[in-house]
């Protein structure tokens, strides 16, 4: 088995900003070697000893919302301004199809031959849980490699928004003005996570339908919003990610919400509680997967799997069966 790099070493490399070797770290700290685990947390320790900076922000939106072709213009946009950007494509399927990954790639493809850029893929190992860990850590490696905007990338569907909204500053809401239904299931959703809203494709034909779409989502907002005159009132925008129109009023709107946070005291408070989140998260990772490697339980599980399906015994009582197998009752 070919050990581990020296965390040392990739240290020195990924504040270089040398990109090998910050691909090299992501992909210890995404490892699920028990040595790479052990060198990807004294890698996490050394990186994290300079307090973060970077803007973080998640993007999420429903599967053709053009996600990549936004990340690809609103980053070559930043890049521009001289911002580094780094973008981590999360997609709890890529480690069994690769496919959205290379969807991605090609999508983005002023981004991913920009040099100011760097764009990553970051499986779930098969987990929700791993999605969170994975994210979180390379999140780490590329604000100490220098990125000061991290973006992190959702499919739009399923509870992966939930877990990226808790380890961003801003999320930012990508919606289509096609039809009422769409905007209603919004609300009923993922519209209480969002910061800054955008209703994307407002070019051509669309452009009169997506400002309708704006207010009316803006007026349902405020219908909702509470009382406290100090609270952050989410902005509606419009945008097209095709010709570039309104994308830097989003960026606007971003750094808005930013500066909000920072001036309320807010932001300090959320970078402490994503990091206590992240520590349940991980020891729920650890232990979930202990559970799964332990040798008592992999020399039962079939048949354990078996009697659960079969109805012959409650799921909650193989449960602790599985822990008491792996030693932890």
């Amino acid at each position: 088995m070919v050990p581990p790099p020296d965390p040392e070493v990739l240290a020195a490399g990924v504040r270089r900003g040398d990109r090998a070797t910050i691909a090299r770290a992501i992909t210890v700290v995404e490892s699920t070697r028990p040595d790479h685990r052990a060198a990807a947390a004294r890698l996490l320790t050394d990186l994290q000893a300079t307090p973060a900076t970077a803007t973080r922000v998640g993007i999420t939106g429903v599967p053709g919302v053009g996600k990549s072709t936004f990340i690809d213009e609103f980053g070559s946009m930043l890049t521009a301004a001289g911002h580094r950007v780094a973008v981590l494509a999360v997609d709890p399927s890529s480690t069994r199809t690769h496919g959205s990954v290379l969807g991605d790639k090609t999508r983005m493809e002023r981004l991913a031959n920009d040099e100011a850029a760097f764009i990553r893929p970051s499986p779930s190992a098969g987990t929700l849980g791993g999605v969170a860990r994975s994210t979180r850590e390379a999140m780490v490696v590329l604000e100490a490699a220098g990125y000061d905007v991290v973006i992190v990338e959702t499919v739009g569907v399923g509870q992966s928004e939930v877990a990226v909204s808790g380890m961003v500053d801003t999320f930012l809401l990508l919606a289509l003005a096609r039809t009422g239904d769409q905007l209603q299931g919004i609300k009923k959703g993922i519209l209480e996570l969002a910061d800054v809203i955008a209703v994307n494709k407002a070019d051509g034909e669309h452009a009169v339908e997506a400002r309708q779409a704006a207010r009316e989502l803006s007026g349902a907002l405020h219908l909702v919003a509470g009382a406290d005159q100090d609270a952050w009132r989410i902005p509606v925008l419009t945008c097209s990610a095709l010709t570039g129109a309104g994308v830097p009023e989003v960026w606007d709107a971003i750094t808005q919400h930013r500066a909000w946070l920072a001036k309320s005291g807010r932001l300090e408070e959320l970078r402490a509680e994503q990091r206590v989140t992240w520590m349940w998260d991980t020891l729920a990772d650890q232990l979930m997967t202990r559970v799964r490697t332990h040798p008592a339980v992999l020399a039962e599980l079939d048949a354990i799997t078996a009697q659960v399906s079969a109805g012959q015994v409650a799921p909650g009582e193989a449960a602790h069966t599985l822990l008491a197998l792996a030693g932890l009752t």
